[in-house]
């Protein structure tokens, strides 16, 4: 975990310490290679930004025990790597957070074998959690929107007329739904008043939407040094993200020339396209709709009771959507 991060935010942090124990516990497998790849994947600086708003939304109520709220952030991290799993698959990537993917040491087929374990993990943490039918219902449609998003991403790949709209649908379920799930969950297990769980799913799906936009600005403006990922990664694979997508109405004919060869773009031509979304204001005009999210987010945060978590939750959103890695 960020223990930089969390440093600043003492009411969570040792929850977050002690969970990152219990999860190299809680996810156990026989095939040794492949576990050893997942507890890398969990002991390799993930930020815990999941549990993290799950627990701050838990400090609004005390109806449920340490046990079961341990047992909900485990829920959430695991589900959270699962479908990373699955991504580096879909993706092709070679590294995640700076060491070898599953698929890319072991093959496609063991690494989706991989991702579904750790969604049995996930289910299973989901009933020590708690046995409300209501809850775990919310955890399902949940994971079947995240699906849906990834599934909606695979329609959309070099598609260069794809809209605004259809992209920001796409990481509403891709990203946005597991900080919803996050926020929403943690506020509800610890039985918090009604004026918190009506609004953090809301708040959740606004953060995570504006994180979303941040990451994929960083994909075109960020240091690889810092945000530990190669630059234009996801214009390699073939995901045209909002910057790109903002760009191409301006210069159609130039984006073309380059878009055309799809998965034939030679580092140059991935450089050119990189120049155009610089020029044509690509990431300023991404970066002002992460902006508009950052303010909608911190606006309802707002509306929470007065508390530390809800000063916590203000000051985590505003560092987490002005990050440059």
């Amino acid at each position: 975990m960020d223990r930089q991060l969390w440093r600043q935010f003492p009411q969570v942090e040792p929850q977050l310490v002690a969970l990152q124990d219990y999860l190299l516990a809680a996810v156990q497998l026989d095939n040794q290679p492949i576990h050893s790849k997942i507890l890398a994947l969990l002991n390799a600086g993930g930020k815990l930004l999941r549990p993290g708003y799950f627990y701050l939304f838990a400090a609004f109520g005390d109806a449920a025990t340490p046990a079961q709220l341990q047992a909900g952030a485990a829920a959430l991290e695991i589900l959270h790597v699962g479908t990373l799993i699955h991504d580096d698959v879909i993706d092709e990537s070679p590294t995640r957070r700076g060491i070898r993917t599953i698929q890319m040491k072991y093959g496609q087929r063991n690494a989706i074998y991989a991702g579904d374990f750790m969604f049995t993990a996930y289910f299973n943490q989901v009933l020590k959690s708690t046995d409300d039918r209501d809850l775990i219902q919310n955890h399902i449609d949940a994971m079947h929107r995240i699906l849906q998003g990834e599934l909606s991403q695979m329609a959309l790949n070099y598609r260069e007329d794809v809209s605004v709209d259809a992209y920001l649908k796409e990481i509403a379920g891709k990203t946005a739904e597991l900080f919803a799930l996050s926020c929403y969950q943690g506020a509800r297990l610890a039985g918090a008043p009604t004026a918190v769980t009506e609004v953090a799913r809301e708040i959740g799906l606004t953060i995570g939407s504006a994180y979303q936009i941040l990451d994929d600005i960083l994909d075109y403006a960020g240091n690889p040094k810092k945000t530990r990922k190669p630059v234009l990664e996801d214009l390699r694979s073939g995901v045209y993200s909002l910057p790109l997508i903002l760009a191409i109405p301006k210069a159609p004919r130039d984006f073309h020339r380059l878009l055309k060869k799809k998965q034939d773009m030679t580092t140059a031509d991935i450089e050119q396209v990189q120049n155009l979304v610089t020029q044509y204001d690509g990431v300023g005009a991404a970066r002002k709709l992460a902006t508009d999210l950052t303010d909608q987010a911190l606006a309802l945060i707002g509306r929470l009771p007065a508390s530390q978590a809800a000063t916590d939750l203000a000051s985590l959103t505003g560092m987490l959507l002005r990050r440059d890695h």
